[in-house]
């Protein structure tokens, strides 16, 4: 009965990971298909639950943590790539400032900054047909994770147009603010390092409590995973470190934001 569970259980997942084909293509066809899917989950869930109890409260822990440490990963993840954008933002306002006071003009500047960064591609094209490059610049910062200094840029790229300052001198003095705040960015990722570091330790020290619990004769992974009290601590540890974790990120991702 446990094995019929357990099948039931992994079908279920299947199911919800790898639908089958639509035979509607249109848009709205997608949302029963995912329905149908997280139901069967939930059956699946509801059996091994019904069948082994203790087997199915295991499973709901380990998806749980497997699911806030996707999360995790996620965001960590999305942070670098955020980070890899906004230095690449920096090198194409410093490549601009730099073309323009070699005196290139500014649509041969933007097609060598497009050259070293495709995602200016469409602000250089706004230049080629005569659309509004401040709004293309825009358009991307908002598109990037990372890029919303693109939108100093923009500023500075309207006034000069509107003002007939030289553009040249106003990119180089955004491009100043920009390393500038780099810099800041920068000091502050290196202070928050620690923290991070910190608290991915305390959260693995109960692992290394357990292992030095097993090594002196006791059996603690049985007492977690074999005994209701124990699921129990399992899941309060599991959920409170998840829970740490995820505070510091969030405090991190805000003093990061104020830099």
């Amino acid at each position: 009965m446990t094995g019929l569970a357990v099948g039931c259980a992994v079908l279920a997942v299947v199911l919800l990971i790898r639908p089958t084909a639509r035979l509607d293509p249109t848009p709205g066809s997608a949302a029963p298909i995912g329905r149908l899917g997280l139901t069967a989950l939930l059956a699946g869930v509801g059996v091994v639950v019904a069948a082994a109890p203790q087997l199915g409260a295991l499973a709901l822990i380990a998806g749980a943590a497997a699911a806030g440490s996707t999360g995790l990963w996620r965001r960590r993840h999305r942070r670098r790539a955020a980070e890899r954008v906004s230095g690449h933002v920096l090198e194409t306002c410093e490549l601009l400032a730099s073309e323009l006071g070699a005196g290139r003009p500014p649509g041969e500047a933007l097609d060598r900054a497009a050259t070293a960064w495709p995602p200016m591609a469409p602000v250089a094209e706004a230049f080629r047909v005569g659309a509004d490059v401040p709004a293309a610049l825009r358009v991307l910062a908002a598109d990037l994770d990372g890029a919303r200094d693109l939108r100093v840029v923009a500023a500075a790229w309207q006034v000069a147009h509107r003002t007939g300052q030289g553009l040249s001198a106003t990119v180089d003095r955004v491009a100043d603010g920009l390393r500038a705040t780099a810099a800041t960015r920068r000091l502050v990722t290196g202070e928050l390092a620690s923290a991070r570091a910190t608290a991915r330790l305390v959260a693995g020290l109960p692992v290394l409590a357990l292992a030095m619990g097993s090594g002196a004769g006791g059996d603690p992974w049985g007492f977690l995973l074999g005994h209701p009290a124990g699921l129990a601590c399992l899941a309060c540890g599991l959920g409170f470190g998840l829970a740490g974790l995820w505070w510091i990120e969030a405090i991190a991702r805000e003093a990061e934001d104020a830099a």
